[in-house]
């Protein structure tokens, strides 16, 4: 196996600049879930965090060892493809139980119950 000394300096600069995007989109996701206020605000900021977030960190570990091994490296694919099915519907799975409770307990910030026609109109 090669080092990372031995990168050349364009694929540094584009792995450097998908781990800071990755990174940066992990950190807003944190900051969104810090900073909101309620369940309901919360739930959708971290699990884009987490989605780009890792897309990022997972690109640029595809273009490291792609270049270092002078093959295709794919098999972060895979890890891409598990995150970005299993974290939308751990959300969607969430938020109807916290949905399910609160509207059984009469919560004080649950959303309003919109009924929904043939045509998706409310």
């Amino acid at each position: 196996m090669t080092h990372p000394v031995d990168l050349p300096a364009w694929a540094a600069l584009l792995v450097a600049f998908f781990l800071v995007l990755g990174s940066g989109l992990t950190l807003v996701g944190a900051i969104g879930l810090l900073r909101l206020k309620s369940f309901y605000e919360r739930m959708h900021s971290p699990t884009l965090g987490t989605t780009w977030g890792a897309g990022g960190v997972l690109i640029a570990s595809i273009i490291c060892f792609t270049v270092l091994e002078g093959r295709p490296v794919l098999h972060e694919i895979l890890i891409a493809i598990f995150i970005t099915v299993t974290t939308p519907v751990t959300l969607m799975l969430l938020a109807r139980a916290v949905l399910y409770r609160d509207r059984a307990e009469s919560g004080d910030n649950v959303p309003p119950f919109e009924p929904v026609d043939e045509r998706g109109r409310t």
